[in-house]
């Protein structure tokens, strides 16, 4: 049925070009004459029109079936929604009338779609001991007890307010004979005198003397009086309870109030166990309850709920399920394919960071297999530049990395390439086949590596690209045959080889777009404009959104407008969506030091970094080897490349000039990072681009574990 659709609306965007095309005019004929039969609506109007026809307005207790179908729209709402996000699912079936729904159901099952929040907040106010409906006086006491019944001592406390005398008032109300105490269900309980004759006739009770005969007279039907405003005053509730309460049989009232359209029954209560009795009345204020706490939280997060997601999303300091190894650093790098960072920032802050306990050796062991492979995507200064990490099947999926360097030009250059399209290659066989001096080979190798030409099947070149060759060529010159030998330098170890043969096998645009859009879903859950920029991704949030429509289409995400501030185009898996949501609450995740560059940072990324006039040209940026504290998810210090200075990006003093709180909170969390040895060495020498040196910051990172020098304050792993 879903690729009929498809087929249909592919014709129909052809076919409606043409207004007496024969499928436009079948369906003109179909929809006007065989489904609605509007001539049949023409004569039945004119008729009406000719008072051949009287009209006459009926009230129905529920739609009748013409109704309900319009009411209903199955196959658009449930048979292919079934992927949305819980909070749509949840409204859109309370949005239902109540008795359609349980025809759909079989019975009314609202158990999942009540929120118990909101039932809590309706019950207190049916019981008036929400703050709002607690008693002050006696005269509102007097009203409670009318609108309730009975109550005992407890009950009357629980529905005062704090500070008034529960106890005075009720001897008032007794003194001035408006309220008197009878014994029911086993309890002494007080009731509104006018109810007298009704517990009387309903219990047996015997009321005091001194009361008015109109409050004495015969009541009819007394019991099942009692149970409505029971019900009218409760939430659902089963017969056991109120058996418990009145010590009585109530099963015959309550079905005959159920066939009387007074009572309801169904699994209602969120968490119970069996079906409760409630008074649709009720009923229908939980549903506007229950609705009005789901669209609310349907409505977008903050963006600080985003900077929540993104760590959690992605795996940041979490247990790994199966511990750590290749696998789990298999199944991390899955989400991360395509990401250009630093090497360094890769094996230090990187995958560390997600995969636990963290080896050289698992990352080398997939660069040899052949599993994994990497593709520079820019130099970074003379010694260090960018990478992407690709597992070699999806590499001619997703392409190459964007490089904004130009292609390196040169005979050297030239020769390499030359020697490279013979295939992969040693470096020791590269020096042999190409006359130049090594430590100009291996400059000109590493600018075709950092622009993306030119791979290795090792990572080991990559953790030292740019060391010379001298001292290994010196040992191996002073005696070449021994007991002993010394091992490959890293800069040489691997094959050398061109990335053409990688992404020569391309698929067409479209399937490369699809992959992008969903490796993109996968690592970040929710795509917005900003982020498909910051990836720096060819043609931009356009050329993929056609791709995440077809994505919504099939089901696999959401559109929609999740984060506030992000534009109204928003891709998200429902997975991500729901814990989005579930991270709204203001609650506390204290501080989280992750690296600039790290894809769980959205700030300077999806999100802008915060706006402080007093940092001048000391703004934060996305750069290798950099650092930001978030507090609460909130950014506020930046450690700017190697340590040597702090950035607050808030306010770091409190009114009385002193440092604020949370820098004393932002350093303990950058020092206990240097302790558990995920950053090697910080030497801080400015704060805000003054010195350290005797500055009240300056004292904080004592406090913290620094130590101190003439010039700066250093603590080591």
């Amino acid at each position: 049925m879903w690729q009929q659709r498809l087929k249909s609306q592919s014709l129909l965007e052809v076919a409606k070009k043409y207004g007496e095309f024969p499928v436009i005019l079948e369906t003109y004929r179909e929809c006007l004459r065989d489904v609605l039969d509007l001539p049949a609506l023409d004569g039945l109007l004119r008729s009406l029109h000719r008072r051949e026809i009287s009209l006459v307005e009926v009230e129905t207790p529920r739609a009748s079936p013409f109704a309900s179908s319009l009411l209903f729209d199955y196959v658009a709402t449930y048979m292919y929604e079934g992927d949305t996000p819980n909070a749509e699912r949840r409204a859109a079936a309370l949005s239902l009338d109540r008795d359609l729904l349980r025809e759909l159901l079989g019975q009314e099952e609202l158990r999942e779609l009540i929120d118990a929040a909101a039932l809590d907040e309706v019950e207190a106010d049916l019981q008036r001991t929400s703050e709002r409906m607690r008693a002050a006086n006696a005269d509102s006491l007097h009203d409670a007890l009318r609108a309730l019944g009975d109550l005992t001592r407890d009950e009357v406390e629980a529905r005062a307010l704090d500070g008034v005398d529960a106890e005075a008032m009720l001897d008032q109300l007794r003194g001035e004979r408006r309220s008197v105490v009878m014994r029911i269900g086993g309890d002494d309980r007080w009731i509104a005198a006018e109810d007298a004759g009704l517990y009387r006739d309903a219990f047996g009770a015997v009321p005091p003397g001194g009361l008015p005969e109109v409050f004495l007279e015969r009541v009819d039907d007394p019991l099942r009086k009692i149970i409505r405003r029971y019900a009218r005053t409760h939430g659902p509730f089963t017969t056991a309870e109120l058996q418990r309460r009145y010590l009585v049989d109530p099963s015959s009232v309550l079905r005959e109030l159920e066939r009387g359209g007074d009572l309801v029954r169904g699994e209602l209560r969120p968490g119970g166990t069996e079906r409760e009795w409630c008074d649709p009345d009720v009923l229908r204020r939980l549903r506007r309850a229950s609705l009005a706490s789901l669209r609310k939280e349907v409505e977008p997060a903050e963006q600080r709920a985003l900077a929540r997601l993104m760590p959690s999303w992605q795996g940041v300091d979490s247990a790994p399920p199966g511990g750590a190894g290749v696998d789990r650093l298999r199944e991390v790098l899955v989400s991360l394919q395509g990401v250009a960072l630093a090497p360094e920032v890769w094996e230090r802050d990187v995958l560390p960071r997600r995969v636990g306990a963290y080896s050289h050796a698992w990352m080398d062991q997939l660069c040899a297999s052949g599993e994994l492979v990497w593709v520079g995507a820019g130099a970074l200064g003379r010694s260090s530049g960018k990478v992407a990490l690709y597992f070699r099947d999806d590499a001619p999926f997703l392409g190459p990395p964007p490089v904004k360097a130009e292609r390196p030009e040169g005979d050297l250059h030239d020769a390499i390439r030359a020697r490279l399209e013979r295939g992969a290659s040693f470096w020791t066989d590269l020096i042999a086949d190409i006359e130049a001096e090594p430590v100009e080979l291996q400059n000109a190798l590493w600018d075709l590596a950092w622009t993306g030409e030119v791979t290795n099947d090792a990572f080991a070149p990559l953790r030292a690209p740019r060391l010379t060759l001298a001292r290994a060529q010196r040992a191996s010159a002073q005696r070449r045959f021994g007991r002993r030998r010394r091992p490959a330098a890293p800069q040489i170890q691997g094959r050398w080889s061109l990335t053409t043969s990688l992404f020569a096998e391309a698929p067409s645009y479209g399937q490369r777009t699809r992959a992008i859009a969903e490796i993109l879903l996968e690592r970040y859950g929710i795509v917005t404009r900003e982020t498909v920029l910051a990836e720096g991704i060819p043609g931009g949030f356009a050329a993929l959104y056609g791709e995440l429509v077809n994505l919504e289409t099939l089901g696999t995400a959401r559109r929609g407008y999740f984060v506030e501030g992000l534009g109204g185009a928003q891709f998200a898996l429902s997975a991500a969506v729901e814990r989005l949501r579930g991270m709204r609450s203001d609650e506390p995740v204290g501080a989280l030091v992750l690296a600039a560059t790290d894809p769980a940072n959205p700030y300077g990324a999806t999100l802008p970094w915060p706006k402080r006039e007093e940092l001048g040209n000391r703004r934060p940026a996305r750069v290798p080897g950099a650092y930001v504290v978030t507090i609460d998810a909130e950014p506020v210090l930046y450690v700017e490349r190697g340590g040597k200075g702090l950035v607050a990006l808030r306010d770091p003093l409190d009114e009385h000039g002193e440092p604020a709180a949370w820098i004393a909170d932002a350093l303990a969390a950058l020092a206990d990072e240097v302790h558990r040895g995920r950053i090697k060495r910080i030497a801080v020498e400015r704060f805000d681009g003054e010195s350290i040196i005797g500055s009240s910051f300056g004292a904080l990172l004592i406090e913290a574990g620094f130590r101190q020098s003439p010039r700066k304050l250093t603590l080591t792993a």
